[in-house]
């Protein structure tokens, strides 16, 4: 059976969100991106936010501590690589 890729009516960039669920993103960060694009511009999207080092420059333990946050299941048998991956699924 076919899975339905239709955002529905809150995703405001319907060309956007399918081209990045066809990417592999998640339902949620596809449509947060899209409406993001549509509301700001696809130009401005990406530059908005503040300035953060990358996960590769964090701790473990701050890692740690994020997907402690986010819940992610399994964080306290993940390395730091497995910890990066982890957080940027979960987008």
């Amino acid at each position: 059976m076919p899975q339905n890729k239709e955002p529905g009516p809150s995703v405001k960039d319907d060309e956007l969100y399918e081209k990045l669920r066809d990417e592999g993103n998640s339902k949620e960060k596809s449509a947060r991106i899209a409406n993001a694009s549509a509301r700001d511009g696809r130009s401005a999207v990406g530059r908005r936010g503040g300035s953060s080092e990358a996960y590769e420059e964090w701790t473990v333990e701050d890692l740690h501590e994020r997907a402690a946050e986010l819940d992610i299941e399994g964080r306290s048998d993940m390395n730091k690589d497995d910890l990066i991956a982890a957080l940027r699924e979960h987008g």
